[in-house]
C-alpha cells in the first residue's frame, strides 16, 4: 500500500512551494511610533523656545509667589518667578526665574528689577492696581552689553527712567536740613528735577544727594549756579528786620531745594558732565559764598557785644563791606585780668567782592594798602543797632571828625592782636544816650522827695491860717470904712479894700479857690509819692524805659493825711 501510494506521487507533477517571509512588526505600531515623534517635536519646541533662568536677589518675598508673580516691563509679561528660597546668610531672599526668549537681549549688568506694591506716602498713593493683581517684579532695561544672568534687586522704585533726558548731579550738605529720596528740585516755582538716592559719608560727615534735572532744564545748570533750601517757612530777625519766605505748597509738605545764579555773577559756563555743588541754608548764604577773599581786622570792644551775630553786617557809610567773623571773650587774652582790661575781641572781613573789585589776592592788597590810609586819619569802628526791634547789632565803620584827624595822625601807632591789625572803637551814641539818662534818673531818684512833700504839706496849713487871718482883717478895714464913707478918698479906698476883701473872700477857708488849690497841690504831693516807686526802678535797672526788663516790687509809703480845719484849730 505503501509502495503504491509513493508510485502515485511519482506519476503526479509536484508544484514548486514559494516561501514569503513573515511580517514582524505589526501596522498597529505606527501610532506610537508618529506620537513618541509628535512628542519628541515639541520637547524639543519648548526648549528651543525656553526663556533664560535667571535669579534676583531682594531684602524680602513681600507679596511674592512662585509659579504666580510675573515679571513685567512696561505692564507687558516677560517672565514668571519659579522658585523663591532664603540665601544662606539669611540676609535676604533668591528668587529664581524664567524669562521670555524675547527678553534674553535685555539681561544685561546694568538691568534693575524691584517689587512693585502699593505705597502710600506723603506724595500720594502709588501702584493701587496692585490691590486687586497682586504684587510684581517690575525690569528697566540697562545700557550694558554685557550679558548677566544674576541681578541685585532694588528696594525701590528707581526715582528717573535711565532714558529720560537730562543731566545727572550731585548736591551736598553739612547742614541740619535733610531731603528724603523724592525730595523736588525747583526753578522759579516749576519743578525741573529730584533727588534720586540719598548717601551719608561717615569719615566727611557730609550728606551727599544724587539729583536728576530733567531736559531742558540742565541746560540752566552752569559753574556759578547755587542751590539752597527752601522747605517750609523761614522767619528770619536779622539787622535790616524781619524776613519771612514759604516755598511752595509742595515745599511746605516735603523739603524742597531750588537753585539760580545770584544777582550781579556772571551766568557762568554751562556744565556738561556731572558736577558738584553745596547746598545753603538761604539764598543769603548761597549769594555770599561767592566772596571768597577776605582780610580779617580786630576790634576790641569795651561795650556789651549783645546782638552782634556771627555773619552780621560790616557797613561803610551805610554799604556793607564784610561781616562779623567770631567774637570770643578770652581769645588771645589772659584769665587774670583786672576789670580796665577786659575787652572783647570781635573779628571782622573786609570783602573786595562786596565793594566792586574782583575777588582776587590783588584786591586784598589795594584794601590793606587804604585801610592803612584810613587809619592813619583816625578810621573807626562802632557796634551800633540796626534794628531796635529785633535787637540786633551792625559794625559800622566811620571817620573821626576833621579837628581830631590831626591830633590822631600824630599819636597814631599800628596795634596788632592774635597777628591781626586793631581798628580803634568807640562808644554807640544810643548806648552813650542810655548811660546819660540812666545817670539823670539816678541823680533824680537821690533827691529828698519826702521832705518836700512834708514842707508842701506845712506850706499849705500856713497859708490856710493866713487866708483866714486876712479874712479878720479885712473885715475890720470894711466897718472903719463905713464910717467914712462920705469922703471921695475914703469911698475910693473902700472900693478897692472890698475887692480885696473878695480876693481874700475867694481864698478863705471853706471857699471854692481855697478848696481848688488845696486839691492841686494834694495831687501834686500824691504824683510826687507815686513817682517814687519809678525813680527807684530807673535807677537799679535804669534801660527799662526802652526795654522790658525785671520789674521790682517797692512797697510804697502812705501819704500823711492832713487834718481838716476842725482837728487842727
Amino acid at each position: 500500500m505503501k509502495e503504491a501510494n509513493n508510485a502515485n506521487l511519482d506519476n503526479n507533477t509536484l508544484e514548486t512551494a514559494v516561501i514569503k517571509p513573515m511580517n514582524t512588526i505589526s501596522r498597529i505600531w505606527i501610532v506610537p511610533i508618529i506620537t513618541a515623534l509628535l512628542g519628541l517635536w515639541m520637547v524639543f519646541h519648548y526648549y528651543s523656545n525656553l526663556g533664560p533662568l535667571i535669579t534676583i536677589e531682594l531684602t524680602e518675598a513681600e507679596g511674592l509667589e512662585a509659579k504666580i508673580t510675573k515679571i513685567k516691563l512696561r505692564d507687558v509679561e516677560i517672565g514668571k518667578v519659579e522658585s523663591i528660597k532664603l540665601k544662606s546668610s539669611l540676609d535676604g531672599v533668591l528668587v529664581k526665574a524664567r524669562m521670555s526668549k524675547d527678553a534674553k537681549d535685555l539681561l544685561v549688568e546694568d538691568a534693575k528689577f524691584w517689587v512693585v506694591s502699593t505705597k502710600v506716602s506723603h506724595s500720594g498713593v502709588s501702584d493701587l492696581n496692585t490691590l486687586f493683581s497682586g504684587n510684581y517684579i517690575e525690569m528697566q532695561p540697562g545700557r550694558s552689553s554685557e550679558y548677566s544672568d544674576y541681578f541685585k534687586g532694588l528696594d525701590e522704585r528707581p526715582i528717573t527712567d535711565p532714558s529720560t533726558p537730562g543731566m545727572h548731579i550731585t548736591l551736598n550738605s553739612d547742614e541740619e536740613f535733610a531731603f528724603d529720596t523724592g525730595a523736588p528740585i525747583f526753578y522759579k516755582g516749576l519743578k525741573v528735577g529730584q533727588i534720586e538716592d540719598v548717601y551719608f559719608n561717615f569719615d566727611e560727615r557730609v550728606v551727599y544727594y544724587n539729583a536728576f534735572i530733567k531736559a531742558p532744564y540742565h541746560k540752566l545748570i552752569t559753574h556759578n549756579t547755587r542751590f539752597w533750601d527752601i522747605s517750609g517757612i523761614r522767619v528770619d530777625l536779622k539787622a535790616q528786620g524781619i524776613s519771612v519766605k514759604m516755598g511752595s505748597l509742595e515745599s511746605l509738605i516735603t523739603n524742597g531745594i531750588t537753585f539760580g545764579i545770584p544777582e550781579g555773577m556772571p551766568v557762568g559756563e554751562p556744565i556738561t558732565e556731572r558736577a558738584y555743588f553745596d547746598i545753603f541754608a538761604s539764598y543769603e548764604q548761597a549769594d555770599a559764598a561767592r566772596y571768597q577773599q577776605a582780610i580779617k581786622y580786630m576790634l576790641l570792644v569795651e561795650d556789651t557785644v549783645r546782638g552782634l551775630n556771627i555773619g552780621a553786617p560790616v557797613e561803610y557809610r551805610g554799604v556793607r563791606v564784610g561781616r562779623v567773623e567770631s567774637a570770643q571773650f578770652l581769645a588771645g587774652q589772659a584769665t587774670d585780668m583786672s576789670l580796665d582790661e577786659v575787652k572783647i575781641p570781635v573779628v571782622i572781613s573786609i570783602q573786595p567782592g562786596r565793594i566792586g573789585l574782583p575777588d582776587t589776592e590783588e584786591s586784598l592788597k589795594l584794601i590793606d594798602k587804604q585801610m592803612n590810609r584810613w587809619l592813619e586819619n583816625g578810621l573807626k569802628a562802632k557796634i551800633t543797632t540796626g534794628n531796635i526791634l529785633t535787637g540786633s547789632k551792625i559794625v559800622e565803620l566811620h571817620h573821626a571828625a576833621k579837628n581830631e584827624q590831626i591830633a590822631h595822625q600824630k599819636n597814631y601807632e599800628k596795634q596788632f592782636f592774635n597777628d591781626l591789625q586793631v581798628i580803634p572803637t568807640e562808644p554807640d551814641n544810643f548806648a552813650k544816650l542810655a548811660q546819660k539818662t540812666s545817670d539823670f534818673i539816678s541823680h533824680l531818684a537821690q533827691l529828698p522827695l519826702d521832705d518836700l512833700a512834708n514842707n508842701t504839706n506845712t506850706m499849705l496849713t500856713e497859708l490856710a491860717l493866713t487866708a483866714k487871718d486876712f479874712q479878720k482883717t479885712a473885715q475890720g478895714l470894711t466897718a472903719i470904712l463905713n464910717e467914712t464913707k462920705q469922703q471921695k478918698v475914703v469911698s475910693q479906698l473902700n472900693t478897692a479894700l472890698t475887692q480885696v476883701g473878695q480876693v481874700a473872700n475867694d481864698f478863705s477857708a471853706g471857699s471854692k479857690n481855697y478848696q481848688e488849690l488845696t486839691n492841686t497841690l494834694m495831687l501834686l504831693q500824691e504824683s510826687l509819692q507815686a513817682l517814687k516807686p519809678l525813680l527807684k526802678q530807673l535807677n537799679n535797672q535804669p534801660n527799662s524805659l526802652l526795654f522790658e526788663g525785671v520789674q521790682y516790687d517797692f512797697v510804697e509809703p502812705k501819704a500823711a493825711t492832713t487834718k481838716s480845719q476842725g482837728e487842727k484849730e
